[in-house]
């Protein structure tokens, strides 16, 4: 299987060694994080980013906490006003808290937090392995965001169904926009297939339809912050548009995800909160000016695909089909309808 020769969170007892995302493909530098304010800083600020990887680190992040002997209760509370999408995040944390509640030892916290991140790399194999199964040889592949091992513990989600294609020989050419306003495609996308070896080429958000119109894309692939009990899917902002294009010009859509993202507390999208970022990563590229000062913005993070657009989902225990609502309530057990719903409020 091709790997990837980076891992994004790296955990020793006491620091938390970040690969800094913000800084990508330019520099490839690393952040230490020592406290929980430095977590939660280094999740908001995107140091960290994606679902999975979010998840991860805050769990390692209520480690760093009972190493320290902090309030508990205040550094899980601080975690989780970080960024409202990711339902990782509130699934990790309630993990964590299961074990602190009761008054697991941060040796014990150690643990869970290092399940959760064993866990998720398995995750990102499975997917890759099952997603492998639905792309064609020769097939030209879109992607939107990133959604690789940047996003996770390694391999990633959509990039993992890739990655595991291009290893098995299949002869597969991938196109990933860039991604507005933060370029997640651009910058992070193509930094890892570059590094991989696998065929890439980045285009802009406004050139998909036209892609489109002249059948240079068959189908299109993207990991999920969220997916609600009826299969609608909350992802970076701009998937909505993707999903959009690929159901009018009759192409597949798939998402591939790992079932920690899965939501049955919400029936649907519209109980998605929609984060709202910095107005200047709008008026701003990499810190130059792109708009008059002042000038007003809307910033959603992440927008909500209506699952009768999505083709297929990809978990790690198994696909749905196109039947979303379906397949996930033949997937889902027991115990995933208990989850306790993650707080609907967060202060930005």
């Amino acid at each position: 299987m091709s790997g990837q020769s980076f891992r994004a969170i790296q955990w020793r007892s006491g620091t938390i060694t970040l690969l800094d995302q913000t800084q990508l493909p330019n520099r490839e530098a690393y952040v230490e994080a020592r406290t929980v304010e430095d977590v939660a800083q280094a999740i908001e600020r995107l140091v960290v980013r994606g679902a999975p990887a979010i998840g991860i680190t805050a769990a390692y992040g209520m480690v760093l906490a009972a190493e320290q002997s902090e309030d508990l209760e205040a550094a899980d509370r601080r975690l989780r006003r970080t960024r409202p999408t990711a339902v990782n995040l509130f699934w990790a944390l309630d993990r964590m808290a299961r074990v602190w509640r009761v008054g697991g030892s941060a040796a014990e916290l150690a643990d869970e937090a290092t399940r959760i991140d064993e866990e998720d790399a398995a995750s990102c194999r499975r997917i890759g392995e099952l997603g492998a199964e639905i792309i064609p040889d020769g097939a030209r592949i879109l992607t939107h965001c990133n959604a690789g091992a940047l996003a996770t513990s390694e391999l990633g989600t959509a990039l993992a169904v890739i990655r595991v294609a291009h290893a098995r020989g299949k002869r597969i050419q991938v196109f990933a926009d860039e991604t507005r306003p933060v370029l997640q495609g651009a910058r992070l996308t193509m930094w890892e297939l570059m590094k991989d070896g696998i065929d890439v080429t980045l285009v802009p958000d406004v050139a998909v339809a036209h892609l489109l119109y002249e059948e240079q894309i068959d189908c299109a692939i993207v990991g999920a912050d969220r997916v609600a009990k009826n299969g609608d899917v909350a992802n970076k902002i701009g998937t909505r548009g993707v999903a959009c294009l690929m159901c009018a010009h009759e192409k597949p859509f798939y998402v591939a995800a790992p079932w920690s993202t899965f939501d049955p507390s919400l029936e649907d999208g519209r109980a998605v909160e929609i984060e709202e970022r910095n107005p200047e990563e709008v008026r701003q590229i990499r810190g130059v000016a792109i708009a008059p000062e002042g000038a007003r913005v809307r910033n959603p993070a992440f927008d909500v695909t209506p699952a009768r657009w999505v083709s297929d989902l990809v978990t790690d225990r198994g696909r749905t089909g196109a039947d979303l609502a379906a397949g996930l309530a033949r997937l889902m057990g027991p115990e995933f309808s208990e989850r306790t719903p993650p707080p609907r409020s967060v202060a930005h």
